[in-house]
């Protein structure tokens, strides 16, 4: 069954304004990608490749009318992003989740597609930044 989210695709007609946007103001970093005979991206959170981005084919792959509502990622400091989204100007609303101690801000990437940013104080935080151990592994 399913272990954790591996990455999302976006595929887009504005594939550099969108690596952009990954890069500059969510912090990815771009590294990899196997040589496709089109052009993209693949953009790491530590040493995942947790977002691809491509261009909008013509046909044949993916979905056109998609119904993805959002993204969410984990993030360990919610004063420090707010502060790098503000200095680049870039939008987002913040919430509090009611009866859970979580913070989080949404905004939209250049295509439309909300990113949700979760703050879930600064000890998840730490474990989740901790490297994974799988159970039965030494």
């Amino acid at each position: 069954m399913i272990l954790d989210l591996d990455h999302i695709n976006i595929a887009t007609d504005r594939l550099a304004e969108t690596r952009a946007f990954y890069v500059e103001v969510l912090g990815l970093t771009e590294r990899w990608r196997p040589d496709f005979s089109f052009d993209g991206h693949w953009l790491y959170a530590g040493d995942r490749p947790v977002v691809h981005l491509m261009t909008r084919p013509t046909a044949g792959v993916g979905c056109d009318a998609a119904a993805l509502s959002h993204v969410a990622f984990a993030i360990a400091d919610i004063d420090a992003v707010k502060t790098r989204l503000d200095g680049l100007g870039v939008a987002y609303r913040e919430i509090g989740v009611p009866d859970a101690p979580i913070r989080q801000l949404f905004l939209n990437d250049p295509n439309g597609v909300t990113i949700e940013l979760n703050y879930l104080g600064a000890a998840t935080a730490r474990e989740r930044s901790a490297p994974a151990t799988v159970a039965g592994t030494v």
